[in-house]
């Protein structure tokens, strides 16, 4: 963190609970909308700040976990340099609960994709990672992780439950998968 907006917000979020919100602009907006205050997207990640480090140069090197999703229920009016909103995380429930809706991901087609693409781009993994992962922790780390454009990256965000989400990292993969085969190898954008 370098920016002295952020550095604010987390000097705020560490002399509380060390909690931010972390959400990415509307992307369904133009440029020129976006250019000054972008409007925000309507869901977002809760986390809370588990370590922090100062750097010699003013930067703040922070490791944060995500808690649960959240709705914008409104934007507030502040005078902070960073933005505030009031949220609600009624519709993300389960986020609450670890390992809510592991049994209903499809593990080894997400496996066998994830293998397809990691060997349609010449890419070495600790496989043994992937193997004893939970379901949970595959799929979201995965979704993190993943090459893919704003647009289907909030779409995975959205998702309203693990399968589902799962499911979706599976259909962008082949869609870029397909694409590469048709002329190239092809971004997950």
């Amino acid at each position: 963190v370098f920016e002295p907006r952020y550095l604010a917000m987390v000097d705020a979020a560490l002399a509380g609970e060390r909690l931010i919100g972390m959400i990415q602009p509307a992307v369904d907006r133009p440029l020129v909308e976006r250019a000054v205050r972008p409007p925000l997207e309507r869901v977002g990640c809760l986390g809370r700040i588990t370590q922090f480090a100062e750097t010699g140069d003013g930067r703040l090197i922070i490791t944060v976990i995500g808690i649960a999703r959240f709705t914008v229920t409104e934007e507030l009016a502040t005078t902070t340099p960073y933005r505030q909103v009031r949220f609600d995380t009624d519709r993300f429930a389960a986020d609450f609960r670890p390992g809510a809706g592991e049994e209903a991901v499809d593990r080894a087609a997400l496996l066998r994709t994830l293998r397809a693409y990691l060997d349609h781009n010449a890419l070495a993994v600790d496989w043994s990672q992937f193997e004893t992962a939970a379901n949970e922790a595959l799929v979201d780390g995965l979704a993190m992780m993943s090459p893919c454009g704003a647009k289907e990256k909030q779409a995975l965000l959205e998702a309203p439950d693990l399968a589902t989400r799962a499911a979706l990292l599976v259909a962008i993969t082949e869609r870029s998968l397909g694409a590469g085969e048709q002329g190239g190898p092809a971004p997950l954008q």
